[in-house]
């Protein structure tokens, strides 16, 4: 693997999740508004909750330096 991915989920593994998430949630919404299939809609949402999460639980730990 290469130097700066190593350094990236070492250092920041919780952030890179957290953008991981944001990404994938907006290609499946964005599948969703394409197809009109209710199943996307749903991962979408999922991962939109999810990246919502991830993303107060990254802050929080910022905050309290956890």
């Amino acid at each position: 693997m290469k130097e700066w991915r190593k350094n990236i989920l070492k250092n920041n593994l919780v952030l890179a999740l957290v953008l991981l998430e944001l990404i994938l949630s907006i290609i499946f919404l964005f599948i969703f508004y394409s197809t009109n299939n209710i199943y996307f809609k749903g991962v979408g949402v999922g991962l939109t909750i999810a990246w919502v999460t991830g993303g107060v639980a990254y802050f929080i730990q910022k905050y309290y330096r956890l």
